[in-house]
């Protein structure tokens, strides 16, 4: 009862946010497995899917931010409903879109998902700070909601082709199963996640809100098109130094404005920078290494590289990859109290500049690539979690949500980058007559670039102060950071 009314993480509210979070997990791994039965669908050429994963970036640069200030002033339980709700709208939509654009209204919408890690993390640690524990025990819960997330992509990946073939290949039927999967969990929310407790007079910066929009959507944009249009089409360069030029009328606003969209100030603390620009740099790994990977494994060992595996070998890779991930999840919170919160981050993005690294040497077995993505996985599946309640820890109260959506958007923008770059490197470098095959080059670049990021953020985080993301006021009855007396209600 103690425990209870000093308002410790309770075990409802970290399985109701399981739950999103394999959701979330299925609706991100479910539709891969399906892409080729897609296009066909809508009889539309593989290179237009990239449309699909463009819009969503797009809509992830400009929404989260916004969404994650919403949260902090009205409640991120509330918010976190709203944006379940528009990825229901946008899931079932899927289900029946008929063409092209239709689909990808649909698919854009589904993209308000990428809101659900921050207001999450800052659920759980306005929950946890009344407990004068909230750093630990938002560390544990985030590695349980990326066990979560990548059980449920596992869990889409290998439903999706099941479900599609026991549909008698239906592609309407096959995709009403994701939309059931949101639809259901919005009732867990609803009945089994307390509410945040708000600072009462806050307001929303619109203006702050559009400049920073703008400037995401520039950048972004040109990313897109710099991957779509290769490096030879000027405009693209032109939209994404407009976006970076954006970014000083922004600055100039957020610094005289009362109640910021952004705080500058403490975004410019030695608590917060490192991390915000660390999400940045592992999103480059983290959401633009993975395609290259897949066709690495599937590329022809005749050609002189590659590992020449089958869609279902690639299926296992990816896999053994996501379950390193969860690994590396589960351990973070005992390596943080062993070594230190700041200590064991930089220890994570070590981990994912060591496994890239050991690509450049180590690639011409399944056995070295194994290992080198396990090794990479082990530091990623730490740093996904620890990244936003590292921010969470280091924002002041009332900013919880926009600190912990910060890390999300620079992980967007970074993965997008990623994205656009290597896709036109490894464009590039095609080898092949057809041009299905990009050269050993183009892969060791990608590799070069994943490990080069991770090494840069693991320096970056030595200029956090020593002793940061620690509990002030340790509990020591409830090392667990959870309240079994307090499961049973929220």
């Amino acid at each position: 009862m103690v425990a209870a009314s000093r308002g410790h993480i309770t075990f409802a509210l970290v399985g109701a946010l399981f739950l999103l979070e394999i959701t979330s997990g299925i609706l991100q791994g479910f539709y891969v497995p399906l892409i080729s039965d897609l296009v066909r669908h809508l009889g539309i050429r593989d290179a237009d899917y990239n449309w699909f994963e463009a819009a969503q970036l797009l809509l992830a640069g400009i929404a989260v931010p916004i969404m994650a200030k919403l949260g902090d002033m009205f409640g991120h339980k509330r918010i976190l409903l709203v944006s379940t709700v528009i990825t229901a709208i946008g899931t079932w939509w899927l289900a029946v879109a008929p063409d092209f654009w239709s689909f990808l209204a649909a698919w854009t919408l589904q993209g308000f998902l990428t809101v659900w890690l921050p207001l999450e993390v800052a659920l759980i640690f306005d929950r946890g700070r009344r407990a004068e524990a909230g750093v630990s025990q938002t560390r544990r819960a985030a590695g349980m909601l990326v066990v979560g997330l990548e059980a449920g992509a596992i869990i889409g990946a290998l439903s999706a082709g099941r479900i599609f073939a026991a549909t008698g290949e239906d592609v309407t039927l096959t995709l009403i199963a994701p939309a059931i999967a949101v639809t259901l969990v919005f009732f867990a929310i609803l009945f089994w996640v307390p509410e945040s407790e708000p600072l009462p007079g806050r307001r929303l910066d619109a203006t702050g809100f559009v400049l920073l929009g703008l400037s995401l959507l520039l950048v972004t944009s040109g990313l897109t098109f710099l991957r779509l249009n290769g490096p030879g089409a000027w405009w693209v360069w032109a939209l994404i130094a407009l976006g970076l030029l954006a970014i000083v009328p922004f600055a100039r606003h957020e610094l005289r404005t009362p109640d910021p969209a952004i705080d500058l100030r403490t975004l410019a603390q030695p608590t917060m920078w490192p991390i915000v620009l660390t999400a940045g740099l592992v999103g480059i790994s983290l959401l633009g290494a993975q395609a290259p990977l897949s066709t690495y494994a599937g590329t022809d060992p005749a050609l002189g590289y590659g590992l020449g595996l089958d869609a279902s070998d690639r299926s296992t890779l990816i896999g053994v990859y996501l379950v390193s991930m969860i690994v590396g999840a589960v351990l973070f919170p005992t390596a943080s109290k062993r070594l230190s919160p700041r200590t064991a981050i930089i220890g994570a993005t070590f981990l994912v500049a060591l496994g890239y690294g050991l690509f450049l040497p180590f690639h011409d077995e399944t056995w070295q690539v194994v290992t080198n993505m396990v090794v990479a996985g082990l530091g990623s599946g730490a740093l996904v979690g620890a990244l936003p309640a590292a921010a969470a820890a280091a924002a002041p109260r009332g900013q919880t949500g926009v600190a912990t959506g910060l890390t999300n958007t620079s992980k967007t923008v970074g993965g997008a980058f990623a994205s656009a770059v290597f896709g036109v490197v490894l464009a590039t470098g095609a080898m092949d007559a057809l041009g299905q095959a990009a050269s050993f080059a183009g892969y060791a670049a990608v590799w070069s670039v994943c490990a080069g990021a991770a090494l840069v953020a693991g320096v970056l985080l030595f200029f956090v102060p020593r002793l940061a993301f620690a509990d002030e006021h340790p509990d020591p009855e409830d090392p667990g950071g959870l309240s079994s007396s307090d499961a049973a209600r929220p």
